[in-house]
């Protein structure tokens, strides 16, 4: 997605050797027409799959799969990090490591918003080494509902995470796959998408 990537490489901010940072318009402070134009074509790729749910993780996920979910017309549901009192104990739970934080923690979801009768779509803004999505994918399985596939705004393709989730049998679609970044510089892989 050329827009997408223009974005990255006019705002973003490489640090180090592995980590993109792009709070300037995507999980910090969000630019929607830009999260619209995601969220067309995150619908255009998974259309006639038949998705009633759009999951994702709080935060930096919820607003990427809430500009998704208007375009399938179904709700966002969001798991939630740590101990949340107003959630109960009726939920389905992952642990989860988190490569930006450097710890694990135990995500929830509801048993109320889940069920068999549900073809999921996963989407987050970032695919690193996989465990959020292998996280809200047990969560799924728990439910009993039908993983559809994993909707990434950015892969970094030099970590693990998409290929251990694609040799698993996941669909994986990501807008723009970095290749590599060094010394400032990000290199983009050839997208599996384009617009």
């Amino acid at each position: 997605m050329e827009l997408l990537k223009n974005k990255i490489s006019k705002l973003g901010e490489v640090i180090g050797n592995d980590i993109i940072k792009v709070d300037m318009f995507l999980n910090h402070q969000i630019d929607v027409d830009l999260l619209n134009e995601i969220g067309k074509e995150f619908k255009r790729i998974f259309d006639g799959e038949g998705i009633t749910k759009i999951l994702t993780i709080e935060a930096s996920g919820i607003g990427v799969a809430c500009i998704t979910a208007q375009y399938f017309s179904v709700p966002v549901v969001f798991a939630k990090k740590g101990e949340a009192r107003n959630i109960g104990d009726n939920v389905f739970s992952s642990d989860v490591f988190s490569f930006t934080k450097d710890t694990t923690y135990k995500i929830r979801v509801s048993r109320d918003f889940l069920s068999p009768d549900d073809i999921v779509l996963i989407i987050d803004d970032f695919l690193a080494n996989g465990r959020a999505v292998m996280g809200l994918k047990d969560i799924i399985e728990q439910s009993g509902a039908t993983l559809a596939g994993v909707g990434i705004v950015i892969e970094k393709g030099f970590q693990d995470g998409g290929r251990l989730l694609r040799g698993s049998g996941v669909r994986v679609e990501s807008l723009a796959i970095v290749e590599s970044v060094y010394n400032g510089i990000i290199t983009y892989r050839q997208a599996n998408v384009k617009i």
